[in-house]
């Protein structure tokens, strides 16, 4: 059986083993001895040992002796000698210093020496609890501060202790469990814990453990009779697991053996080449991949022991790795190339209508001619950029399943099987509670901290920009509901993981589930929810009362002290007056102290804009190693039955910027890159994830199948994985197009096909060192006509010995980062010189050093295709180092207002500033430098959030949107100014973005043409000519063709794309003109744009029939005035054209007929902003009764000018004024 013993972390063990030979003189000659500091200790109990040795040194050196069973035991003697004919076979194991290596508690009999450790340990587990219970605060001409929270330092062992489970798991009994030889701390390698009463009937009787059935080893138990175990003595499971010659090791083994002669042994002589057969043959064992060691069938037992029965061959490496991650499929060429086909039929038609309408003009109505025709020409052009991108759309899968053989399974250089999947850092921005509900947040963070991705790789950090206490009180709730939310959902499965769409849905929630206990339990999960509701709701209540109660205690303390000082100098006999006693009004924490943040009174160094800077870790990070849970009682507040499930939770971290004014601190884009600064020094995962506060994770496996993409083959190429934006919460009609399907699953696809989709702000899985504005480590420029010849570059080569290469990288133009390599290769001749990171990240060494790792734990694996420079496989797969008090401290000082000064962020590195889109500038300075980006639709959404269904909200929304895109046409980041290594339909596609809000001054003067030719009673063209209505018929025709094969390629309903075309209308003749001259006032006389946070809807429960309230009321906005004013010119057109022809002695049909069609044209695409308008019937709003009115009265004038009564025709008619 195993023995565990405790050493000191990060000191290498040195262990040597001598077979025996001959006879034993004493019971046993087995002698383990333990070198250090020139102590040797032989173990003489087989009493459970949990250390050895005296003072703590550097190395340790144990002498190993197998003894050969006799009786069926095992013993050792205390006999300090060795035989001197044994050959020692050397091995030398690193224990590297983990967080979650701490030493057990020794027992009775157990050496004196192990205290030093017992203490690391406590001091280990104390510094932990100190982190996540205090509140780190800094800033400008402040010194950093950390308060700790009251009650928070039991918490953390208050948790391991519920986490505990050391009860008897026989049925019937709850003895509590002894500690014993066996894996987990029972007397089988199973780690079946079991009391000494049961273990004795199971031992009198069958003799097999309950667990895994297979029969006790004789002399297992813990009785002081002499017997102890002669297969291990080390101090941990991870040390057992290394050595190659152990019962359950022996499958897996990474310690590399020499054979040492036994002369040299003791005076360090160096080491012989170690005799693989004679390993062999002593073992019975065989070799598999690498070094590791696969027993066969019936073979696997070494020294005469049993088996394995029933192991397969060792799996087959190389296919595995030659497994792809991900699949790319285009479209069905049965589809595809129809589509191409319509695009070049409705192109030439295009061109020859436009030609015979400039060849054609209208001699009667010139004006109106030429306005219509540059408007046509200008519909043209903008198609042909909106088309042009659509020409190749792409499919992609991921493959779950290889990702986890690849990266989860044991492996020669991964025997325990820990996950090597790179970390993943989440961040969630939020900046006011008010207009984003902390319940919204809350839901979020929890569907983040159930994602299904390792625990130990996982992070979540939310940035609170207003430093609102209400946000920081609101996230310590939901972290204390997250300890059974997440267990919960590990336990039965549960999706979707935020609280409020699972217990929300309509649908069976009994479907597939099996587990007897799951009623039960998502009934008391969803009374805690309730619960928890409640207390984040009476938050703002909360925290107004207490802040009163705690500023009246001051107020009349510093009166009193006021008075006592007054009457002490004999200065004032009576009372103070109020003015003399006044105090500032604070807003107060739980434990009695100040907030850092906010106040809701605002004060100097407490308001929006002004306050310090705030790091507070939540939820510490998690150990390693899982931890299981146990019964209600003692985990998870005694909710549910954790037994067997893993109750750790990733790193929560709440982070409020440090704000002073005089500061541009460039809204979300600054708070962004907060963020990036914060989680590399304090997780360094080299991927990221950006989510809205109101976009919860939908698909648990969401993160997994992003990595797939990041880790499969080319994958070193891609800068992000953008996820499609999917929205709940929206009316069955979508009368505003809120889901905008046609652009996330017709636009974003196609240009999937090219060098990838642009970053929408939300729902993006980002590299870390493409944010931190390195260059791939391939790309490809496009020269030539249409660009054609194309020119590989290899922007990281391999050392050159001091030779010139061909081409040299400017490095004013080109920052790339210095490949880490293993042998120790300098590359300083091929990158920059890395006196220059400090100027372009800041000053913060801490954070220059987290730059390599991160771009290192991002690499491909050495054996995925294609690779270069790869890592090996299983190096992530080590315990992250532990979060110490200095390293927050150093967060808090890249947070700070002035950290960014004289740098690049915001220029060149992370969130790109001067845009109020910088989502799309980001990506955008991405692919110019040559990364590439992967579209990722899921099967299940991955992400789902709110969309705005009020009319007003989305035309605000809308307007910033294109706000942003006429900025991008005014700047730099211009696709007229891309670099050859974007593709030219990539351009196309960035072009176009900037383009598409100057299209909606044509649309304004065209929605206006129809009435203007009814008033005027001409038309556009001299008369309806065949040729005309021929081309009309084939470009309205081709048109169609391409929706219907658009839907048919992307899955979206033509429901969906004809609410698009309204609303795109709806756009472009009320926000899109505003943002035109928004863009120009700003260009032109340098006027700032305000930014506007679009309001999250909350989670109240309401009824059905108010879940959509907010689509019926109607606010007031000036961008309303364009479309209202369309539709009533419109109208009225209609009106008075129809009577008067009716009226006309020689009607001319066509005309009306024509003008007629054009304006209701119009008005259909008008009519959900129509709609809108009306509100909820029996609602109408005033301004509707208003606009009603003035229609009304303007058609009866004009109709009683057309029809006057009678005997009063001549006289009307007689006036200067007469219709065409």
């Amino acid at each position: 059986m195993s023995r565990r013993l405790s050493l000191p972390a990060g000191s290498p063990v040195t262990v040597t083993v001598s077979p025996t030979r001959g006879k034993a003189e004493s019971p046993g000659d087995g002698v383990v001895k333990r070198s250090g500091a020139g102590i040797g200790i032989g173990i003489t109990s087989p009493a459970p040992r949990h250390s050895l040795g005296g003072a703590a040194s550097s190395a340790a050196t144990m002498q190993v002796s197998p003894v050969r069973r006799s009786g069926g035991s095992r013993y050792a003697s205390r006999d300090g000698g060795v035989d001197d004919r044994a050959e020692f076979v050397h091995y030398t194991v690193h224990i590297p210093p983990t967080p979650e290596r701490t030493v057990v508690g020794a027992s009775s009999d157990s050496d004196a020496g192990g205290a030093p450790a017992a203490v690391a340990a406590e001091e280990a587990r104390a510094q932990r609890s100190y982190i996540s219970g205090t509140i780190f605060t800094g800033g400008l001409n402040q010194a950093t501060h950390g308060h700790v929270l009251t009650g928070a330092s039991g918490d953390g062992r208050a948790a391991v202790a519920a986490s505990a489970n050391l009860s008897c798991k026989m049925r019937g009994c709850d003895m509590p469990a002894f500690l014993a030889s066996g894996a987990g701390g029972g007397p089988c390698d199973c780690g079946f814990s079991i009391c000494r009463e049961c273990y004795a009937d199971c031992v009198a009787g069958a003799g097999n453990c309950p667990g895994c059935k297979e029969p006790y080893s004789a002399g297992s138990d813990t009785d002081d009779d002499g017997s102890g175990d002669d297969d291990e003595a080390v101090s941990s499971s991870e040390e057992r697991d290394q050595l190659p010659l152990t019962s359950m090791a022996k499958r897996f083994s990474l310690v590399h053996s020499m054979k040492i002669p036994s002369g040299n042994a003791g005076a360090g002589g160096k080491p012989a080449e170690f005799d693989h057969a004679r390993w062999l043959f002593e073992t019975k064992g065989t070799y598999g991949y690498g070094n590791a060691l696969w027993p066969k069938d019936g073979h696997g037992g070494g020294g005469g022991g049993a088996g394995f029965a029933g192991f397969e061959d060792p799996p087959n490496f190389g296919s595995r790795c030659r497994r792809p991650l991900t699949r790319k499929t285009s479209v069905s060429q049965a589809i595809l190339s129809p589509y191409r086909l319509l695009i070049a039929i409705r192109l030439v038609a295009l061109g020859f209508f436009l030609t015979w309408r400039i060849r054609h003009p209208n001699p009667e109505a010139v004006w109106l001619w030429a306005m219509s025709v540059t408007c046509e020409v200008w519909f043209a052009f903008s198609w042909l950029l909106d088309s042009l991108p659509k020409l190749c759309p792409v499919h992609r899968a991921a493959d779950l399943d290889v990702l986890a053989q690849r990266f989860e399974l044991p492996t020669a250089r991964n025997p325990k099987g820990r996950s090597d999947l790179p970390g993943i850092d989440v961040f969630v921005s939020t900046a006011d509670p008010e207009k984003e509900p902390p319940l919204v947040t809350a839901n979020t963070i929890l569907s983040i901290l159930a994602a299904d991705y390792p625990v130990e790789k996982l992070a979540c950090y939310l940035s609170d920009d207003g430093g609102a206490l209400l946000t920081f009180e609101a996230l310590a709730e939901t972290a204390s509901f997250a300890r059974a939310w997440v267990p919960f959902c590990r336990k039965h499965g549960v999706e979707p993981r935020s609280p409020e769409a699972y217990f929300g849905q309509k649908r069976d929630f009994l479907k597939n589930k099996v587990r007897v206990d799951f009623v039960r339990e998502r009934r008391k999960v969803k009374r805690e929810y309730d619960e928890f509701k409640v207390r984040v709701n009476s938050l703002p209540e909360a925290i107004r009362r207490r802040s009163d109660a705690y500023n009246a205690g001051e107020e009349l303390r510093a009166r009193r002290r006021l008075q006592e000082e007054a009457m002490a100098a004999g200065t004032l006999p009576g009372p103070l007056p109020e003015a003399a006693a006044a105090t500032v009004k604070a807003t107060w924490m739980s434990d009695g102290s100040h907030w850092p943040g906010t106040w809701l009174a605002a004060a100097p160094d407490h308001s929006r804009g002004d306050h310090a800077g705030i790091i507070q870790a939540m939820l510490a990070p998690p150990t390693s190693e899982p931890v299981l849970g146990g019964e209600p009682a003692e985990s998870c507040g005694g909710l549910i039955d954790t037994t067997g499930v893993d109750i750790r939770l990733p790193m929560l971290v709440y982070v409020s910027r440090e704000k002073r004014p005089g500061y541009d601190h460039n809204k979300k884009a600054g708070a962004m890159n907060a963020l990036v600064r914060t989680s590399a020094i304090m997780s360094n995962g080299p991927f990221i994830l950006n989510l809205d506060c109101d976009h919860y994770v939908h698909n648990s496996a969401a993160l997994r199948e992003g990595m797939c993409f990041m880790l499969d083959r080319g994958g070193d190429r891609v800068c992000y994985v953008q996820f499609p934006q999917r929205f709940e919460g929206i009316d069955p009609n979508d009368r505003y197009a809120n889901h905008n399907l046609v652009f996330f699953d017709v636009a974003m696809r196609a240009m999937d096909g090219l060098q990838g989709p642009m970053y929408v702000g939300t729902g993006c899985v980002f590299r870390r060192t493409a944010l931190y504005g390195f260059s791939p480590p391939r790309a490809t420029e496009h020269h030539g006509w249409l660009g054609r010849k194309k020119i590989k570059l290899f922007l990281r080569r391999k050392p050159t010995m001091g030779k010139k290469t061909d081409r040299e990288v400017d490095n004013d133009k080109e920052m790339m980062l210095p490949p880490i390599e293993d042998d120790g290769f300098q590359q300083l001749d091929d990158i920059e010189s890395s006196a220059l990171l400090p100027r372009r990240f800041g000053s913060s060494a801490t954070f220059v050093a987290s730059i390599p790792v991160a771009e290192y734990q991002g690499r491909l694996l050495q054996d995925t295709p294609g690779a270069h420079q790869g890592r090996p496989a299983g190096a992530l797969a080590v315990p992250r180092e532990p979060l110490d008090a200095a390293t927050v401290a150093e967060a808090i000082s890249v947070i700070s207002c002035f950290y960014e000064d004289k740098t690049e962020w915001g220029r060149r590195i992370g969130w790109i500033y001067g845009s109020v889109t910088e989502d799309v500038v980001t990506g955008y300075r991405m692919h110019n430098r040559g990364w590439r980006s992967v579209y990722c639709v899921t099967r299940r959404d991955a992400f789902r959030g709110t969309a705005p269904i009020n009319l007003t909200d989305r035309l605000h929304q809308v307007l910033r949107w294109a706000t942003g895109s006429v900025e991008i046409f005014f700047s730099r980041n211009n696709a007229l100014f891309a670099s050859p290594r974007m593709k030219l339909l990539q351009r196309v596609a960035y072009f176009n973005v900037g383009m598409y809000p100057f299209t909606s001054v044509f649309l304004l003067v065209y929605c206006v043409l129809p009435a203007v030719s009814l008033f005027s009673g001409k038309f556009i063209v001299q008369s309806l000519n065949v040729t005309f209505l021929a081309l009309l018929l084939v470009i309205t025709l081709t048109l169609c063709l391409l929706a219907v094969l658009e839907i048919k390629w992307s899955g979206i309903t033509l429901h969906e794309w004809w609410r698009n075309e309204q609303f795109w209308v709806i756009g472009g003749t009320s926000a899109h003109p505003a943002a035109v001259l928004q863009g120009l006032l700003k260009v032109i006389a340098g006027v700032d744009i305000s930014f506007t946070l679009t309001s999250k809807p909350g989670t109240g429960d309401d009824g059905e029939e108010d879940a959509f309230a907010e689509l019926y009321e109607v606010r007031w906005s000036f961008l309303m005035v364009p479309p209202v004013t369309i539709m009533m010119v419109n109208a009225v057109a209609v009106a008075v054209a129809s009577a008067r022809t009716l009226y006309s002695e020689f009607p001319q049909w066509s005309k009306l007929l024509g003008g007629a069609f054009f304006s209701f044209w119009v008005l259909c695409h008008l009519y959900p902003f129509a709609k809108g308008l009306l509100g909820r019937r029996g609602r109408v709003p005033t301004i509707v009764f208003v606009w009603s009115g003035l229609i009304s009265m303007t058609v009866s004038l004009l109709w009683v000018y057309i029809s006057p009564p009678a005997g009063a025709r001549e006289r009307i008619g007689g006036g200067g004024f007469s219709f065409p």
